[in-house]
């Protein structure tokens, strides 16, 4: 596969975020529904990928969600999959259930048509948090645009939002000593 402009810069940034990671001695797990794990995916391909990333889940559906994540199936049933709530609680869920000391989400509607609570293509919420810290939720309405540049848009900013959960960890410390709790980063396959 030849690397496009736009998949070099997302590579770039993923290998980035990666090195950031690691230097702050961090490990990683995802949650992901609208980019369906596309940004673990990317980020098992950077350097360190097999010290830090613990993995992810992929959680498409409300059952999934409440599944694999613990959410309550009758909460996502009566608010929806693409509200901040559910972008905190899928970042919870995630910690809960890894040993990882750093957890994303993101969930919202790429498209091509609304969901089926009626969000409209381009609503995406992001969620980061660190264990045992605050989870940083954040809503983007991206306007309704091609699928694949929303994708596109979707893990870059998903990217973003990895670095900046990691440097407030960095600034408060309380959660920088990853092996203290049990949850340093394990070599990969």
């Amino acid at each position: 596969m030849t690397a496009t402009p736009d998949s070099r810069e997302i590579l770039q940034r993923a290998n980035e975020v990666m090195q950031r990671l690691t230097a702050a001695g961090h490990s990683l797990v995802t949650a992901e529904s609208c980019s369906g794990g596309l940004v673990c995916a990317l980020l098992s391909g950077a350097e360190g990928a097999g010290r830090a990333l613990h993995g992810g889940f992929a959680v498409y559906t409300k059952e999934q969600k409440s599944a694999a994540l613990g959410i309550p199936l009758p909460l996502l049933r009566q608010i929806g999959s693409v509200e901040t709530d559910i972008a905190r609680r899928m970042v919870e869920g995630a910690l809960t259930r890894s040993e990882a000391s750093v957890a994303l989400a993101v969930t919202g509607v790429l498209g091509p048509t609304e969901d089926e609570d009626g969000n409209p293509v381009g609503r995406v919420i992001f969620a980061a948090g660190l264990r045992d810290g605050p989870v940083d939720v954040e809503e983007r309405r991206f306007g309704p645009m091609d699928t694949d540049e929303l994708r596109h848009l979707v893990v870059l900013h998903a990217l973003a939002k990895l670095e900046g959960i990691i440097a407030k960890g960095e600034e408060g410390g309380s959660d920088k000593n990853v092996a203290s709790r049990g949850t340093s980063a394990r070599p990969c396959c």
